[in-house]
Order: structure tokens, then sequence, then C-alpha cells
């Protein structure tokens, strides 16, 4: 039964993929976009009824489906662990996948490659699915390729402007450079411990009294790269903002709620291997925190609305790996189903934005949308304040549990976080004020055309407004179901004791003076002086540095992009023509040869009687000779 639902889960959104495939062009946009969603939906029913039955499961549920690989003692089956972290992370993929592809019937239905889009997104939950129900590394590894695969389809999903083909590609390479990473990591697990599947790893490592410590902490440290490209982390987090070249459905569905996740969910999954290696913590802490705040800092000044959400992604994500670092697996965890809530409110409200100014993203060209659009302003508004950490909202929660750890463990991480949250608070209503407030600054068509989107697009906004705001009720400071549900998975949650005391309330308050001094300050800046930001050529100073990102592409393009090129046209121009040059050279002699030889096969019979005759007395004066 287990089996059967469980192939369910995985090959619901994959038949989805090959109907649209096939037949998507002949069904119609509407049907191709009605299938694709139904089949993330059917993902999201088989999900809740692992879910429901989990507790009667408390260790899992492992399905075996095939032997995969076997060499000597190393054995590999292909297979599903379908247990509190892998079924946790599919309500949200499924859940939240399935609104999004809601939301997209009607903010892709006048692309005329509409069932293409439907078959790239149910591919990319298919994949998303395998890598966090893969009962090992390799299954894993499958998903973690699969999902990159997408995101390169679908950034360059427009693929008429190049562009946004650069933006696939840059997608596509930099997660490679961390995949590396990954599969080194895996290889050296494989070869210290004779396997790479989860629970049988944890029963290993666990156990072994003389593992290798230098190598399992490279081991650990590999991983992570892994983690760094797919949760855009430095220093490979560049291509993440650059992904937002394609429609906004992908950018709510892989950029903000899912994919993004896999690096924070590969450590979590392997919690039990990165506690021994405190020193790999520390760099991951480290690295988290510094992600934040520089991507905080950039976010300040950028004007594309979906810009600004991306670089809040990359920050966001820096808290998370900020509590991974520190050891806190389950408040990470928490800020990763929360972040999906109001980010994925937030991307797929800018669309909504988007739609209605038919492609406009800058915020310089928006304002006064606040009447025109209610539902619009209102979710964004509840997902905003969720995200600049305003209590009651689910962003309060868990980002105040990174805060209050960070402080525990790392004063000075302590004041990055918080810096960086402050940042968040102002960008974030610095959007909202540039979108929704003020006298509109577009042009009077688009003025004139002005108005709410269908409800296929409000339906999925309200629905993640809700979520934004009631979220953080599943983890409460004192009673919290959440760490309850992750105690199997992270055993050293029994024995935690989480209260509050005057310390944790005085560090609660000062995150929320500084989330609202972030906010008052954009309101001064935007509402009380109503300050537009200037143009691209007019920006000076510091904030030019940050409108341009630091120059840390320039940078990579002069370090890396660049000398790679020459060498390549080194080799192009030089290297291959001169072995061209001797390949050829030696065809010419070989030519030449073989022109000459061909000439005694002329049709002389006289010649042929004359070489004949010759032969034979070169073989008799032998024979006489040798006597």
């Amino acid at each position: 039964m287990n089996t059967n639902i469980a192939l369910v889960l995985v090959l619901a959104p994959f038949l989805g993929f090959l109907i649209n495939v096939f037949f998507g062009k002949s069904l119609g946009k509407s049907l191709s976009g009605i299938i694709g969603t139904v089949s993330v939906v059917v993902s999201f029913i088989a999900t809740a009824y692992f879910f429901s039955g989990i507790a009667a499961q408390p260790e899992g549920i492992r399905i075996a489906l095939f032997d995969w690989i076997q060499i000597s003692n190393f054995k590999v089956d292909f297979g599903f662990q379908l247990d509190q972290l892998s079924i946790l992370w599919l309500l949200f993929v499924t859940g939240i996948g399935s609104l999004i592809h809601l939301y997209s019937i009607s903010y892709m239905h006048d692309d005329e490659n509409m069932h293409k889009f439907f078959a790239y997104l149910n591919l990319f939950i298919f994949f998303m699915i395998t890598l966090v129900i893969g009962s090992n590394l390799l299954v894993m590894f499958i998903g973690w390729e699969g999902v990159g695969l997408c995101s390169y389809l679908l950034i360059g999903f427009w693929h008429k402007n190049q562009e946004f083909n650069d933006a696939a590609k840059k997608a596509f390479i930099m997660n490679r450079i961390g995949d590396l990473g990954l599969l080194i990591g895996i290889f050296i697990l494989g070869s210290l411990f004779s396997t790479v599947d989860f629970t049988t790893l944890k029963t290993v490592i666990t156990t072994a009294p003389d593992y290798n410590d230098f190598w399992v902490a490279v081991a650990a440290l590999a991983l992570f790269i892994g983690a760094c490209g797919k949760s855009a982390q430095i220093p490979l987090y560049t291509w993440l903002p650059d992904a937002m070249a394609g429609p906004t459905p992908v950018s709510a569905l892989i950029h903000a709620a899912t994919m993004v996740t896999a690096g924070i969910f590969m450590i979590t999954r392997l919690n039990f291997l990165f506690d021994l290696v405190p020193s790999v913590q520390s760099i991951i802490a480290i690295v988290g925190a510094v992600t934040a705040l520089v991507a905080a800092t950039i976010g300040l000044v950028q004007n594309d609305i979906k810009k600004v959400l991306a670089y809040s992604t990359v920050s966001q994500l820096g808290l998370m790996f900020l509590a991974l670092g520190l050891g806190a697996y389950e408040v990470a965890v928490f800020h990763v189903i929360t972040h999906a809530f109001f980010k994925a409110c937030l991307f797929l409200g800018s669309g909504s934005v988007i739609h209605a100014l038919h492609g406009e993203q800058d915020m310089r060209k928006m304002g006064g949308l606040k009447k025109a659009m209610p539902i619009t302003f209102i979710t964004m508004l509840i997902a905003s304040l969720a995200i600049s950490g305003v209590p009651l909202f689910s962003g309060f929660f868990s980002k105040d549990e990174i805060l209050l750890v960070a402080f525990h463990h790392n004063i000075p991480l302590w004041v990055v976080a918080s810096v960086a949250s402050i940042m968040t608070a102002f960008y974030m209503f610095r959007l909202m004020f540039l979108t929704f407030f003020q006298e509109f600054r577009g042009t009077a068509e688009q003025k004139h055309h002005l108005h709410e989107s269908p409800s296929l697009i409000t339906i999925p906004l309200i629905v993640l407004a809700i979520l934004a705001t009631i979220g953080g009720l599943i983890s409460l400071p004192g009673n919290s179901w959440l760490n309850g549900y992750l105690t199997p998975i992270l055993p050293k949650l029994a024995t935690a004791e989480h209260h509050l005391g005057t310390t944790e309330y005085i560090l609660m308050a000062i995150a929320v003076v500084g989330g609202l001094v972030g906010i008052g300050i954009a309101y001064a800046k935007y509402i009380k002086q109503n300050t537009v930001p200037t143009e691209d050529a007019e920006i000076t100073g510091f904030s030019k540095v940050l409108y341009n990102k630091y120059y840390v592409d320039e940078f990579y393009d002069a370090i890396f992009v660049k000398p790679i090129n020459f060498l390549s046209r080194f080799f192009r121009d030089t290297i291959e023509t001169g072995l061209s040059a001797l390949v050829f050279g030696f065809a010419k002699v070989t030519n030449e040869i073989s022109y000459q030889g061909k000439k005694i096969q002329n049709g002389s019979i006289g010649l042929y009687l004359f070489v004949f005759v010759l032969g034979l007395c070169a073989i008799v004066s032998y024979l006489f000779l040798a006597q």
C-alpha cells in the first residue's frame, strides 16, 4: 500500500510532464494548465496521507524499489525514505507548488508555449520530490541534478531574449561548480564508510570509534560547497538574482520556496555528520551571516521589484545557514517553512503587479497601485510584515529564533544578523511604498488599464498570505509542535529546554524595534519626503557600488571568465590550428603517395608482364644466392 502511494506521489507530476510534452499543444492552454496543476495536487494528497500516518510510524517508512549498484561490499538501493523531515518538505513543495501551478494558468495564459511551461514545472516537481524522498545520497543526487536542469529550462523559458539565455547558463554553470563539491563529498563518504544510505550512514558514523576526523571534515566541507551552489551562498550566490529572468511563477516556486532550500534540507538530513565537525559548522555559520548581510545591503538600492525579492531570498537563506552552522537545525527548518509562505506570496504578488503593468518591473515607474489592486496590496503587505519580523506574523517567530540562537552562541554573528534583519524591513517597505503608495508614475496607457488580477492569481495570494500570518504557530516558544515532530530526526530536541527569560525578552524587543526602525526610515524617505530613486546613470558614491552588486560579477568575469575565454581562443586558433595542419599534412603525404602509386595500375598488359618478369628474376636470384 505504502509503495503504491509513494509511486503515485512521485510519478503523478512526471505523468503530467509526459502528457504536456506529447499532447499539450493539442489539448489547449487551459486544459494543459489544469492537467499540470491536478498532477501536483495528487502528489499533495499523497503527501497528506503519509503525514497523517507518520505519528504511528515514528521511525519512518523505507521503500526499496530495486538493487541499483552492487560493487564488493558497497551496495546502493534505489529507494525512498518517507520520514518526518522528508514529509515536512513535501508538504510545502507540493502544497505551494499546487498554488503556483494554479496561479500560472492565468499568468501564462497568453504564452504560446504554455504547455511546455507546465511540462517543465511538472518535471521540476518530480525531481524535487525525488531529491527529498531519496533514501541515499545518490538518489538524492538524481533529484539534485534534475532540479538544476529544470531551473535552466525555466529561467531561459523566454529563450528569444539572449539575456535570459545567458542567465539560464549562468545558473546552470554555477550550480555545476557546487555540484562538483557535492559529488566529492559523496565519494569520500562512500569510500570511508562503504555506504551512502542515510540510515546506515547515521548508524555507522555515530557508532564508529575510529573514523578519520580529517576526511570526515573534508567530506562535510565538500557537501557544504554543494549546498552553497544550490542555496545561493557566498561565493556561489550571483546566479539567483539573474534567475529572475524566468517567468514570475518560476521565481516563486524554484527560487523562493523549493529548490534553493535543497542545501538546507541536505545538511539537516546529515545533521549527525555535521555535528561531528564543529570547524565546518563554524564556516557554515560565518558564510551564512556574511551572505545575509551582503545580500541585504545590495537589496537596499535595487529598483527591479523581482531583484529586490531575489536578494531578499539570498539574505534569508543566509540566516538559515547561520542557524545550521550553530547546530539549530530545527530553527533553520522553521524559517524555511515560514519563508516559503511569505516569499512565495511576495513573488506571486510582484507577478500580479507586473501582469497589471504589462511587464513593467521597475519600481520607479509604479506607485499608487493600492486602490487599483487592493487584494495584491493587502497580501503583499502581510507578507512584508512577516519577513520584517513584525510580531504575530510568521516571520517574527522564526527569524527571532535564529537571532536568539545566534546571541547565545556568537554575539558578533548576532550583530551581523540583526543588522541584516533591520535592512530587510527597510527594503521590503521601500518596495511597498514605491509600488503601492503616492501617485502613479507609469504611462497614461498603463494607468488606464490598471486593474486587479484575475481570481486564479489572487486566490493563491490570499492562501499564502493567511499561511504567512499564522505559520509561526507551528513553533511557539515553550510549545513547539515542530520540535516535537522533528525529534526522531533530531534526537537532541527531546531533552532540549526551551524557555524565555529576561534576556530573551530583551532580545525580542531589540529585534522588533530594529524592524520598526527599518520600516520607519523607509516611511520617512519614500512617503514623507516622497523620494523616488534616481535613474541608473545618476547613481553615485557607495550607492553605485551597491547598485552594481559590489562588482562581484565583474570580478568573476575578470578572474575566471575572460582567462578561460582567452585560453579557449588560444587552443582554438593556435593549438588546434597547428594540430589540424599536422593531421592534414599526413593526409596530404598519404594522398600524394597513393596518387603516384596508382599510376602503376594503368591497364597496360605489357607493363604488367614486364613487372612480372622482374619479380620472377628477383625471386630466382634470391634463391640462387641463398645456396
